[in-house]
């Protein structure tokens, strides 16, 4: 007995050992990632090195976690994004809607958001900002120069026109900066709406699909879109009121004009449309990849709609899962390599021969623009996440967090929201997601709620970082675009983060719970097991 009293202390002990080693490494990549010592992507790239050399993981067993589905999908929604950056798809988008919008201030604002969600959505959240800030700019400096040509017409006295000039510099540069400020945040915002809008969403479906194998596929493209496309809109609604009512008040008749036209609104308009002009007709190209485009959504959308069986689950997924959003995406993006950029045409023997035409979309392009890094952040997360449960360390987390289970879940939601929405303003979102979804899931099966109920606020969460200008690309972008203090987007950042939480809390209480059944404790999330 005292024989298997050792062994059974050697065994504890040896487990134990195992959790705090996996512990170390995480802790090691989580100070790694915030201090930011070596790049973000080699941190990532520690579990292949240490999780082997700890008897953690088999090598062979991290490194697949490296190219999982969920890459795969990531990778086909990035080349389609840069097909649409490079052929400049995007920017015509964005002036259109601008010309429908119009460009009174308040208007003016709201359409610029609109446009900026809208295209972070499926391209990246920087780009979208780095191509609407020129464009605003260039719309309220027109608007500002009318402005200085009529007070200078009507105005002889110097003393008064010097006030007024004074009065003009200051409106103007007020709303500069809440211009500059709409379109950053409303890139953060818009990346939410979508799978492939930004990384913590992938990541939330790869740790899903990780650390519950058995979920059926519970996120994906539509469903992602169903949740979150209704809070993108209310956050972006409830984000403009907050603008406006910083940077130019509610006097409703000088920012919605109220029927009035000015000389101002005309000039402003017609650059917008002048910049329209220059990119002249659609040509075979931009053409060719918004028919792609639109049909890679339509396929993600229509591959597992939920409330009918989806074309995959009828042609191809009868038994299992063969077909997933990540394979509709390689195969969307992989015909931008095969279609010519321009309109093929015959030619008669007689005639020299034809030049060759570059494809849609070639490697030389897809290598200068792709993030790579990114890539292996997301296979870094889900080598942590696999070495969390192999080592035992999710079930010790777990087991430690079940005293939680006396909280209201609504409350734990709301804390959680906060504390990731704080830790994002000093750490990438990328990592942020990283570090936190995996403890998410061991405290939701140990308390017994689903693990999308508090994984999904977190995840969204993970993008409202709008208080500092290094907080995200987007931020520092418009920081060094819009002639803006830090404590200008503090101040307005802080105001917004308590208003995403609070919006994101009402949609996981509200259509969430209709969505995903977030009132029962699925089956699928019970995987207590032993190391």
């Amino acid at each position: 007995s005292h024989c298997l009293s050792f062994k059974q202390i050697f065994f504890n002990l040896n487990s134990l050992i195992t959790e705090a080693k996996c512990g170390f490494v995480i802790i090691l990549m989580a100070l790694y990632w915030c201090m930011e010592c070596i790049p973000l992507a080699v941190t990532a790239l520690l579990p292949v090195i240490l999780f082997p050399m700890m008897g953690i993981m088999e090598s062979d067993e991290v490194c697949i976690q490296y190219l999982k589905d969920s890459n795969m999908l990531f990778f086909g929604g990035l080349l389609v994004a840069i097909a649409v950056e490079h052929w400049n798809l995007h920017r015509r988008i964005a002036l259109q809607v601008l010309l429908l919008v119009g460009v009174k201030p308040s208007l003016l604002m709201i359409g610029f958001m609109i446009t900026t969600a809208f295209l972070s959505m499926w391209i990246s959240n920087t780009a979208s900002t780095a191509m609407m800030l020129p464009i605003a700019n260039a719309v309220l400096q027109q608007l500002c120069d009318t402005e200085a040509n009529a007070e200078e017409r009507n105005c002889r006295l110097t003393a008064v026109r010097d006030g007024q000039e004074n009065r003009r510099e200051e409106k103007y540069t007020k709303l500069l900066k809440g211009m500059s400020l709409s379109v950053c945040y409303a890139a953060s915002i818009g990346g939410t709406a979508t799978l492939t809008g930004t990384t913590p969403n992938v990541i939330l479906k790869g740790q899903i699909d990780e650390l519950f194998p058995e979920n059926g596929g519970i996120i994906n493209f539509a469903s992602f879109f169903g949740f979150s496309f209704p809070n993108m809109v209310l956050m972006l609604a409830l984000s403009w009121l907050w603008l406006q009512f910083m940077f130019l008040g509610f006097n409703f008749r000088e920012s919605f004009g109220c029927g009035t036209k000015k000389d101002g609104d005309l000039e402003a308009y017609r650059v917008i449309k002048d910049e329209y002009k220059k990119l002249g007709r659609m040509s075979f190209a931009e053409s060719c990849v918004l028919v792609i485009f639109t049909l890679l959504v339509l396929m993600w959308f229509t591959r597992e709609p939920g409330f009918i069986p989806g074309w995959a689950t009828v042609l191809f997924n009868k038994d299992k899962s063969y077909v997933t959003d990540g394979t509709v995406a390689m195969f969307m993006s992989s015909l931008l390599f095969c279609i010519p950029s321009t309109f093929p045409r015959c030619q008669s023997r007689h005639d020299a021969p034809a030049e060759a035409h570059s494809a849609l979309l070639t490697w030389d392009v897809v290598h200068e623009k792709m993030p790579w890094n990114i890539l292996l952040l997301l296979g870094g997360g889900f080598a942590l996440a696999h070495g969390s449960e192999k080592s035992g360390l999710s079930q010790w987390l777990g087991e430690s967090l079940i005293p939680l289970q006396n909280i209201p879940p609504f409350a734990i939601s709301i804390l959680l929201c906060l504390l990731v929405a704080m830790f994002t303003e000093c750490s990438s979102n990328t990592a942020t997601t990283t570090l936190f979804l995996p403890i998410l899931a061991s405290m939701a099966t140990a308390i017994k709620i689903h693990p999308l109920y508090i994984m999904f606020p977190c995840t969204i969460s993970a993008s409202l970082a709008f208080m500092l200008p290094v907080a995200t690309p987007p931020n520092a972008v418009a920081f060094s675009y819009g002639n803006l203090k830090v404590m200008d987007m503090a101040k307005a950042g802080f105001i917004l983060n308590f208003v995403g939480v609070i919006t994101i809390n009402i949609a996981i209480n509200t259509w969430g719970v209709a969505i995903f059944q977030l009132n029962t404790f699925p089956s699928w999330a019970n995987v207590t097991k032993t190391p």
